[in-house]
């Protein structure tokens, strides 16, 4: 890998889409195993400038900005809250803005680098409401004037907060005073609003890292209580992470993590996180160590100690810890690119645990009211629980499953009629397809190899080999199809992706189908919704543009975590649990019956919820329950 060429897979180019897709695909996982993504370093340079800008431009924002606290005396910014507090209105505001996660060629924009504000205040663009035919005056999916005003009132809110001087408040402790609570509030509540017109900005603020604070900062009047619920949010934020990655995903995410990181060079310690490359792409012994002794450990003790500790020495070895994992997780580039946060929590960490110090007097015992804590743990744990149990209610980002590999994601499939152009031509947006980004440098040849290395990557997870063997049953043949990462397309429809395949489900296509106007059988996404905590079955839907969900059903983690990422026994055992009546896949595989009507949940023709006890489980072979294809 050069510093401005890409790290090419082996073959000619021009060649890559005369190869059986499977084999493509094959290629490219075990490409990617030693060069990850493959792209030019000074993609990572990219975003060392951009690091480097937002600290300069935090570090200007807090010294100018507050009178009592010196620009160049760092030290007197010690223990004063207010720093914090501008520093993550800071963070935010790039946040919201699109400039922090889901910015730049790691999270597949090219030219322009940016969606975020690009679409958010342009009227006609895709708006997403998560209940439209539940809250009054958020009907439709086309972006309005109002809708852009409100974009920039928020935006507005957050400039506001950041260039006005503290204020002496009832919760003011110090000179340079805390920022003014009316503030703070309005920005809670503008930013609800907005989240009932489109989810996609409530999501990209990161609602569950910094609304709680910003609300508690907002409303209470002792300064201790505001540090507590600091404390508390990030330690809830850290024990997220780690419970979500128990389970079978988590060891896949750090295999294609690692594999990724730029500075990773060994090509035997990227072999060795792999139980036999090329053939066997499973997690090793050493993948697993280091996904649940280098993170879940990590994630689930040290957040307690910070929590509970009040021996000085304790406390600043577990800070030490802390800032080392967000540091390591900084240098490895996870696609999307959550750096800024990161960036935060590196000073974040000992600014509050040790400027705070729980032996002080900031320990969870000193809260002013035991009623302020339990408002606390509600707000800060039932989107977390329910996202858990229900995770089809909650999205994977407010249920604390960061880098989890436990997320809502899909597949998308487009016709190789000129079908996937129809994004281009049909939608108001402000960025074109990938295709056309990436062909402008490298050329169309180049650019469908790092697509669909993009698709590899989904099949070196979980779900994405369930979306393979779905679309191999319902494509008449994969070969008549570009294949993409649900992710990147989401990204051009949308202006930010983060992960989160609820931005790009069944009614995300249905407004796109309403501009684009396919034809049944042109656009085809395989979709799987987030494994919930207390079973292995995952549900997923098949949808045709042109059609709406034309299948349900769910299948086993267990038996997707055992295949190879191109799934050379065929499609997995799934289940079907409701079929669209008149519908047949059109795959050449060996197709299962819907559940009969009434076995199921839901209304007759179509069940709401197709969970895995909609169906009693009965004498397949081995065990498994009837009506499952098994390729």
């Amino acid at each position: 890998m050069g510093f401005k060429t890409p790290d090419m897979p082996p073959g000619d180019p021009a060649e890559f889409e005369s190869t059986p897709v499977m084999d493509r695909l094959r290629m490219l996982a075990t490409h990617w195993t030693e060069y990850g993504f493959g792209g030019p370093k000074q993609m990572h340079a990219l975003y060392i400038v951009k690091t480097v800008l937002f600290v300069l431009g935090g570090w200007l924002i807090v010294g100018v900005t507050t009178p009592g606290i010196g620009l160049t005396d760092l030290s007197a910014w010690w223990g004063e809250l207010i720093v914090y507090e501008k520093l993550m209105v800071w963070t935010v505001l790039w946040e919201i803005t699109g400039h922090a996660a889901s910015w730049g060629p790691l999270a597949f924009k090219f030219g322009p680098m940016i969606g975020g504000w690009r679409y958010w205040t342009k009227p006609g663009t895709l708006r997403l409401p998560p209940y439209p035919g539940r809250v009054p005056g958020t009907a439709g999916d086309a972006r309005s004037l109002f809708d852009v005003g409100l974009y920039l009132v928020l935006v507005a809110n957050l400039l506001f907060l950041l260039v006005t001087p503290g204020v002496q408040n009832a919760a003011a402790y110090s000179e340079a005073g805390l920022l003014p609570g009316w503030a703070l509030i309005s920005y809670v509540a503008l930013l609800l609003v907005m989240g009932f017109r489109d989810k996609v900005v409530f999501l990209a603020s990161r609602p569950e890292q910094y609304a709680v604070c910003l609300l508690a900062f907002g409303v209470l009047a002792s300064h201790v209580d505001m540090v507590l619920i600091a404390k508390i949010a990030m330690v809830t934020i850290w024990l997220g992470a780690g419970v979500s990655k128990f389970g079978h995903h988590f060891s896949l995410v750090v295999q294609a993590m690692m594999s990724n990181t730029p500075w990773l060079t060994s090509k035997r310690f990227k072999r060795s996180l792999y139980r036999d490359p090329p053939n066997d792409l499973r997690p090793s012994r050493t993948a697993l160590g280091w996904a649940h002794v280098g993170g879940t450990v990590v994630e689930l003790t040290l957040p307690l100690v910070l929590l509970f500790s009040t021996n000085p020495t304790l406390t600043w070895l577990a800070i030490a810890g802390m800032v080392l994992f967000h540091v390591f997780i900084y240098s490895t580039y996870p696609l999307a690119v959550p750096l800024e946060w990161n960036v935060l929590f590196v000073f974040v960490t000992p600014f509050l645990f040790g400027g705070f110090f729980a032996g002080d007097g900031y320990g969870v015992t000193d809260f002013s009211s035991g009623w302020i804590l339990a408002a606390a743990l509600v707000l800060l744990l039932t989107g977390p629980i329910l996202g858990n149990l229900k995770p089809e209610w909650v999205s994977f980002l407010i249920s604390m499953r960061q880098y989890a590999g436990n997320w809502a994601s899909g597949t998308m499939a487009f016709r190789m009629n000129g079908a996937e152009d129809k994004l281009d031509t049909g939608l108001t947006k402000t960025l074109r397809t990938q295709r056309q980004q990436l062909t402008d440098l490298y050329g169309s040849d180049v650019a469908e190899i790092f697509l669909q290395k993009c698709v590899a990557f989904r099949s070196m997870h979980s779900h994405g080999r369930a979306h393979l063997s779905l679309l191999q049953r319902h494509l008449d043949q994969l070969e008549n199809y570009r294949l993409r990462e649900g992710e990147v397309v989401c990204t051009v429809l949308v202006g930010w992706q983060f992960g989160d395949g609820h931005l790009f489900d069944e009614r995300t296509i249905a407004a796109v189908q309403r501009r684009c106007h396919f034809e049944p059988g042109e656009f085809v996404l395989a979709w799987t919704e987030s494994q919930p905590i207390h079973t292995t079955r995952v549900r997923y839907k098949v949808v045709d543009a042109a059609l709406g969900v034309v299948e349900l059903g769910d299948y086993d983690v267990r038996d997707a975590v055992a295949e190879q990422p191109w799934i050379p026994n065929g499609p997995i055992p799934h289940r079907v649990t409701w079929r669209m009546p008149g519908y047949e896949p059109a795959g050449d595989f060996v197709h299962p019956e819907p559940i009969p009507e009434g076995a199921g949940t839901g209304p007759k023709n179509r069940p709401d919820d197709p969970g895995s006890g909609s169906r009693a489980e009965g004498s397949g072979p081995e065990g498994r329950p009837d009506g499952m294809v098994t390729g």
